[in-house]
């Protein structure tokens, strides 16, 4: 039940250890800090959770109306999207139905809108609809000239998805985890279990979970497998200033391709709109710089779908990579003798899978051997609320009256507090970076980009988290 990023690491075994500490990793050693039995590992090479793909998807609660069915993904993402919307409802996390449309943008794409609504079908997703042009544009008056027709996908949702790693994390480590940033997992190697060489030194678990994202392949060749090869897959984003927020009233999605569901503009909870992703199939899984091409890709496709945004602030541009596969699937497999399970080849739906992730890897690591005793609920959190459909703090006269540094803001673009940035460096899992924390408080995430407020969030940084 401790959070460390320096120093030894403990020398008595774990019971299993998580290897990745993105919403997946997370997730699954939430789940398993559920058995208050199990000595539990989450084991992280950065210095913050959620710090590799989880930080940079599209934030979207994918009611998996696309996926192929029949698949894995197709049924975790299904049942994920119904764990993940009651979890969220529980713990605060900001989710915002707003629903999706399909464009159709020629006579292929409107052709393909019946096949997708008969493959949601097949995914348990009933309440789609085909909309002719005078019904789409009614509900999307600045969509650009020349839409044909679209799919209504009412269930979509958007989210925010630092919170949610996040919130996995916290209950993780209440319930007794103990979570070990800075610590990149060098070598594995058999011994009563599984040793594991780190940055920090080595430590001992009975059992091994890989969700190691982007490098799960490098640690599954490891232990000896060659299942599948991780291709990073870039994906270049803009954010556009909040002013731009009622151009968009659903995430609106292009006609899917085999390179995934391709350049989108949705609202964001945190009362932004997004264009993009790229698609850019990469070998350095490192490369998470934009270019001057993928952007000026993004702008023409996003002139075309909704000319009035290119008119607006760009706020922040960022960059993701995606761990490809060339496999439609997740790439899930126990290896029962090795004590061992890989978690690989999870996309963009990951997000949304998470908890149906979780509770499956569980389960194989039940049938592998691991005695998972009884079951003790974690403790409740309360996450902060960064959503912009619900009150945040510095307009809630309660929580200002209780404590005065509610309502003194001092980020203004964002609308943060100072409370709100005292209680991101007091939490169980705080940051340990001026990104870390812009993530729980979206302090200097505004137009200004900390142009104004950088030195007075710097100050109470390094105050909370001086020794």
């Amino acid at each position: 039940m401790t959070v460390t990023a320096a120093g030894p690491l403990p020398t008595t075994p774990y019971d299993v250890a998580v290897v990745g500490a993105g919403v997946v990793g997370c997730a699954i050693a939430r789940e398993l800090a559920r058995r208050p039995r199990l000595r539990i590992a989450l084991v992280e090479a950065q210095d913050d959770v959620g710090q590799g793909t989880s930080k940079a998807n599209t934030a979207i609660l994918h009611t998996g109306f696309d996926a192929t069915p029949g698949t894995l993904e197709a049924r975790l993402v299904r049942e994920g999207y119904t764990r993940l919307a009651a979890y969220a409802a529980e713990t605060g996390i900001p989710v915002e139905r707003v629903g999706a449309l399909l464009v159709a943008w020629d006579e292929e794409q409107l052709a393909a809108l019946p096949r997708l609504a008969e493959k949601a079908e097949r995914n348990a997703c009933h309440d789609t609809a085909l909309l002719g042009p005078a019904e789409l544009y009614a509900r999307e008056p600045h969509l650009g000239p020349g839409a044909l027709g679209a799919l209504h996908v009412p269930g979509e949702s958007i989210i925010c998805p630092w919170t949610t790693t996040l919130a996995y994390a916290t209950q993780a480590v209440r319930a007794g985890a103990d979570l070990h940033l800075n610590t990149a997992v060098r070598e594995v190697s058999p011994s009563d279990g599984h040793l594991l060489t780190t940055s920090r030194g080595t430590l001992r678990a009975r059992h091994l979970v890989n969700a190691a994202g982007l490098h799960a392949d490098t640690l599954d060749r490891a232990l000896g497998h060659e299942d599948f090869t991780v291709t990073p897959r870039r994906g270049q984003l803009l954010v556009y200033d909040k002013l731009a927020r009622p151009l968009v009233r659903h995430i609106l999605l292009p006609v899917p391709t085999a390179l995934g569901k391709g350049v989108l503009v949705a609202p964001t909870v945190h009362g932004n709109v997004l264009l993009g992703p790229t698609a850019e199939d990469l070998r350095d899984k490192q490369a998470t710089g934009s270019t001057a091409d993928g952007l000026a890709a993004l702008r023409d496709k996003g002139r075309r779908v909704l000319p009035a945004l290119l008119q607006e602030e760009v706020t922040a541009l960022y960059a993701g990579l995606r761990a490809a596969t060339g496999h439609e699937d997740y790439r899930i497999t126990a290896h029962p003798g090795q004590a061992y399970v890989t978690v690989g080849g999870i996309r963009s739906t990951g997000l949304t899978a998470s908890l149906a992730i979780a509770a499956h890897v569980t389960g194989l690591l039940a049938d592998g051997g691991l005695d998972l005793g009884p079951v003790r609920e974690p403790e409740p959190v309360t996450m902060p609320n960064l959503g912009e459909a619900f009150p945040r703090p510095y307009q809630r006269p309660d929580l200002i009256a209780a404590d005065p540094e509610y309502g003194t803001l001092v980020c203004h673009c964002e609308r943060v507090s100072r409370g709100e940035i005292r209680d991101a460096l007091a939490s169980t899992v705080p940051p340990r970076s001026l990104e870390g924390l812009r993530r729980r408080t979206r302090a200097r995430a505004g137009r200004c980009q900390g142009f104004y407020c950088g030195a007075a969030v710097r100050e109470l940084f390094e105050r909370g988290t001086r020794p």
